[in-house]
Formats: C-alpha cells, structure tokens, sequence
C-alpha cells in the first residue's frame, strides 16, 4: 500500500481562490447593526469630544469570618447574588492582623473596597465596610437579619441587573452620613457595562436611617405588561414595588480613616455592644432569684416570732 499524503502537503498544493470568503459581519449592537466603519467613526467622535472618559471598574471583594452562623452565611450570599460586580473569597480567621490579611487578599483578587462579615460568639455579626487600601473603612453592627430564603416574598428581578440606589433625607443631616452615603454608593452601585451585570433597572436598594440605624430593603419594579395597561414611557402611575428581600438593620459603631484600622474619624455615642444587654439581662435575672431568697428568709422570721398556740385536740385521735 501506498503512503498517504499529509494533510498539509495537500492543502499546501491547492491554490487559494481569490474572493471566497464569506463578508465580515457587521457588529450587533442595541440599536441594530452596524459596520466598523460607522463604529470607529462615533468612537473617535466620542474621544475628541471626552479625551479623558471616567469608566467605573469598582470591584467588592465578599469574604467572612470562621465559625460564622449559617443564617448570616446565608445573607452574605444574599448580597453576593444581588452584586454582579463582587467577588467571594474564602474565610478569614477573626483576629487583631485580619486588616492586613484582608489587604493583602483585596489587592490580589484586583478588587477597590471590601465587605466583611465577622461572627462573634456565635451569635453577633459585625460587617466591615472599607475602600482599600487607603480607607476609610466602617465598622457596623448587624441587627434584624431576615434572609430571602427565610422571607419567603413574591418579589423577583432579573440577576445581574443594576439597582437604582434611594437614599433618605437624613444622610444630608450630619457629615458623617455624608460618608457613609457616598461609600455605600461606591459598594452597592453597580458600575455601567460592567461584563456580568445586564443593562436594566428592574429592582431598587432603599436606605433609610430611623433611630440613628441604616436600615436596608431590596424592592422589585413591577411594570405591568398586558397590552390594554401598557403604560406611557415614564408614566410612574401604574408602576408598583414588590419586596423580594434580604432585609437588614445596620448601626454604625465607629469609621476609621484607614482600611480596617487607623484614626478614628467618627465614634457612636448611644451604641450600646450586645455583651453589655446581655449582662444587664442576667443581672435583672439575678435581682429576681436574690428576692425570692429574701422573701423565704422574712417569712422564716415571721413565723419564728409568731409561733402558733398549742391546738387542745391536736393528740385527740392518735390513741
């Protein structure tokens, strides 16, 4: 038998026609499609006009502390779902180097600000919110944590979509609200064309400080879609919000002008930590106990110095 030619021997031998090849496909945008040529036309228009465009690369890097709780395990990945933009590292062990282990872990994934839920005693969670690696960073108590799963709501929005971010009045009271405001902007908001996020506004984040505490809801946008109630675009009438969840309540302990660390910018006055409630509660417990004992004790006295009399038919029957 005869040796068989290579593959390339044989395509190598056959000259090419010229023209064959099928024509370039136009790029596919939003609006339709569109040549290159028209495409590097409105991108060098574009630059001329804006030489130096701001594009937000914001990354949030999700971690947690050992030995969390699975309820506030389930609210970081809650939010994990709910940040196209954010990446999960594995756990951090709770200690006084965590700031500069965190640091390390936010410059090697590429990331600009961090989240961190610490567990302590198995039942307070504190989070960290910080922009690395110059700060300034804040720590807060977790209240009221309400998970999606737990909530069970008929809410739903699209995942990866952008939220649009609502604020109260009251960030506008204090300087320090201020700050807090534009870093949870920072963290929360989405960036524009980010590669994983899609280009809608379907769900809304609400912040709103009641009490001195920022508390957090998540709501749907729920347009109605029927063609006798289509509605106007921006008619507001006919729109309706929907809870999907999670829910959370955030009280402000300290912000720091570091990343995890350094001065102190801003200290709360009416925070109260969760060990000195439970050590008033016990005490409280304890009053309870140490009056009892003090009323078995009076009413030992009382009859130790009024001893009945002796009853006359006491030993009638015992013959």
């Amino acid at each position: 038998m005869g040796k068989k030619r290579k593959h390339s021997e044989t395509q190598a031998g056959e000259p090419k026609k010229q023209g064959e090849g099928a024509p370039e496909r136009p790029k596919r945008t939003l609006m339709g499609w569109k040549d290159k040529e028209e495409v590097q036309k409105q991108t060098d228009s574009n630059l001329e006009s804006n030489p130096q465009v701001f594009r937000n690369k914001e990354k949030v890097m999700v971690t947690c502390s050992r030995r969390i709780n699975y309820r506030y395990r389930h609210l970081m990945l809650n939010l994990v779902s709910l940040l196209p933009h954010c990446k999960k590292d594995n756990k951090v062990e709770s200690k006084s180097s965590k700031g500069s282990t965190l640091n390390e872990l936010i410059e090697l994934r590429g990331c600009s600000s961090a989240l961190f839920f610490e567990c302590r005693k198995n039942r307070d969670l504190y989070m960290w919110m910080a922009r690395c690696p110059n700060g300034p960073s804040v720590k807060f108590l977790v209240n009221a944590v309400h998970t999606m799963e737990e909530l069970k709501l008929t809410g739903n929005h699209l995942k990866g979509s952008r939220p649009l971010l609502t604020f109260s009045s009251n960030f506008e009271k204090d300087a320090h609200w201020k700050l807090l405001k534009e870093m949870i902007m920072q963290i929360f908001g989405t960036p524009k064309e980010h590669r994983k996020s899609k280009p809608y506004h379907d769900h809304v984040f609400v912040f709103s400080i009641v009490d001195d505490h920022i508390w957090f809801r998540n709501y749907q946008i729920s347009v109605p879609h029927n063609e006798s109630d289509k509605m106007v675009r921006g008619g507001l009438d006919k729109m309706t919000l929907v809870e999907v969840g999670p829910r959370f309540c955030l009280n402000p302990i300290k912000i720091f002008a570091g990343s995890f660390g350094g001065p102190t910018l801003y200290e709360n006055p009416f925070y109260v930590s969760p060990n000195q409630i439970r050590a008033l509660e016990k005490r409280k417990k304890a009053g309870k106990y140490a009056k009892k004992v003090k009323a078995k004790t009076r009413r030992k006295m009382h009859e130790q110095s009024n001893p009945l009399e002796p009853d006359e038919f006491a030993d009638m029957w015992r013959e």
